[in-house]
């Protein structure tokens, strides 16, 4: 019983939810640049280097948190905050997770693909992480540009070169990430006050963040757009994205109004999370025009 509840806790460091998103959007922009031809070794290889590099990353967050994460209901057990596992032990697993990462992305990937999972890891951890994190309300929409290189990845494994498709891919995380962000900040904004995190509902007020996850959820339209005209994908995904991205947007700028903030951010969350998944499964299946 010990062993697997250790096991669970080194996986959890590696914070497994993020990962999955990590994976399918990798994998769709591994699929969005095949176009159905799929080469599938390079694509356990593009899937196995980005999360073991996105999982260091995240490793290396909860070594520089732990102590914050105790003044946290929400990550207060985390097996760092907790004390269940040695912080000595836990760099060192988070430098064997980069290093394994990375080797597999220069060596069996391609060097483009390595120096972007390089980026990403350097951006969540020094600039957001230890810098951001703890010292403004940009820390949310830099730390973006982390979590916008999966996807990236997965295209640029198979093109080898950051062209317009790799842009919208960027973009559609990049401008995600905010609003899905905030809606959960929302909901714990007392914790993260009394954590000492800047973050925007904490400096600026429920309100304020609100009509700050507007500009970035108006922007996803003209991107799914972008990604039909320009013939990266189908008329479905056009039409599914359009319809997701509207009502997100509907749900989001009602946020304005609502005095029940806790369970509008709730939904809010919810809704987010489901956007990116069906978006990317819509994508993968659409793929060039091709609908199934």
């Amino acid at each position: 019983m010990k062993k697997k509840s250790m096991l669970a806790d080194w996986l959890h460091l590696t914070k497994p939810r993020i990962l999955q998103l990590n994976l399918i959007a990798t994998f769709g922009g591994f699929w969005l640049a095949s176009e159905w031809v799929i080469n599938e070794s390079l694509l356990l290889w593009t899937l196995l280097g980005t999360v073991l590099t996105m999982a260091s990353a995240c490793v290396v967050n909860n070594v520089w948190d732990y102590k914050l994460d105790r003044k946290m209901n929400r990550t207060k057990d985390r097996p760092l905050a907790e004390g269940r596992l040695k912080l000595a032990y836990v760099v060192l697993y988070a430098f064997v997770l980069g290093i394994a990462g990375e080797t597999i992305l220069f060596w069996k990937v391609n060097t483009l693909c390595g120096w972007l999972g390089l980026l990403g890891m350097f951006v969540y951890i020094v600039i957001y992480t230890m810098w951001l994190k703890r010292t403004s309300t940009w820390s949310t929409a830099v730390g973006g540009v982390s979590g916008a290189m999966p996807p990236v990845i997965g295209y640029c494994a198979i093109t080898n070169q950051l062209d317009a498709g790799a842009f919208l891919l960027f973009l559609l995380l990049f401008l995600w990430q905010p609003a899905h962000f905030w809606s959960l900040a929302i909901r714990r904004v007392e914790e993260y006050k009394a954590a000492g995190y800047p973050l925007l509902p904490v400096k600026k007020g429920i309100r304020r963040t609100n009509l700050q996850m507007i500009p970035y959820v108006v922007l996803l339209v003209p991107t799914v757009i972008l990604m039909y005209v320009l013939q990266y994908s189908g008329v479905i995904f056009l039409i599914v994205s359009l319809i997701g991205s509207v009502l997100w947007l509907w749900h989001t700028v009602r946020g304005i109004t609502k005095s029940q903030n806790d369970r509008w951010a709730k939904t809010n969350f919810f809704i987010s999370v489901n956007y990116l998944m069906i978006v990317f499964v819509i994508m993968i299946l659409d793929t060039a025009g091709r609908s199934f």
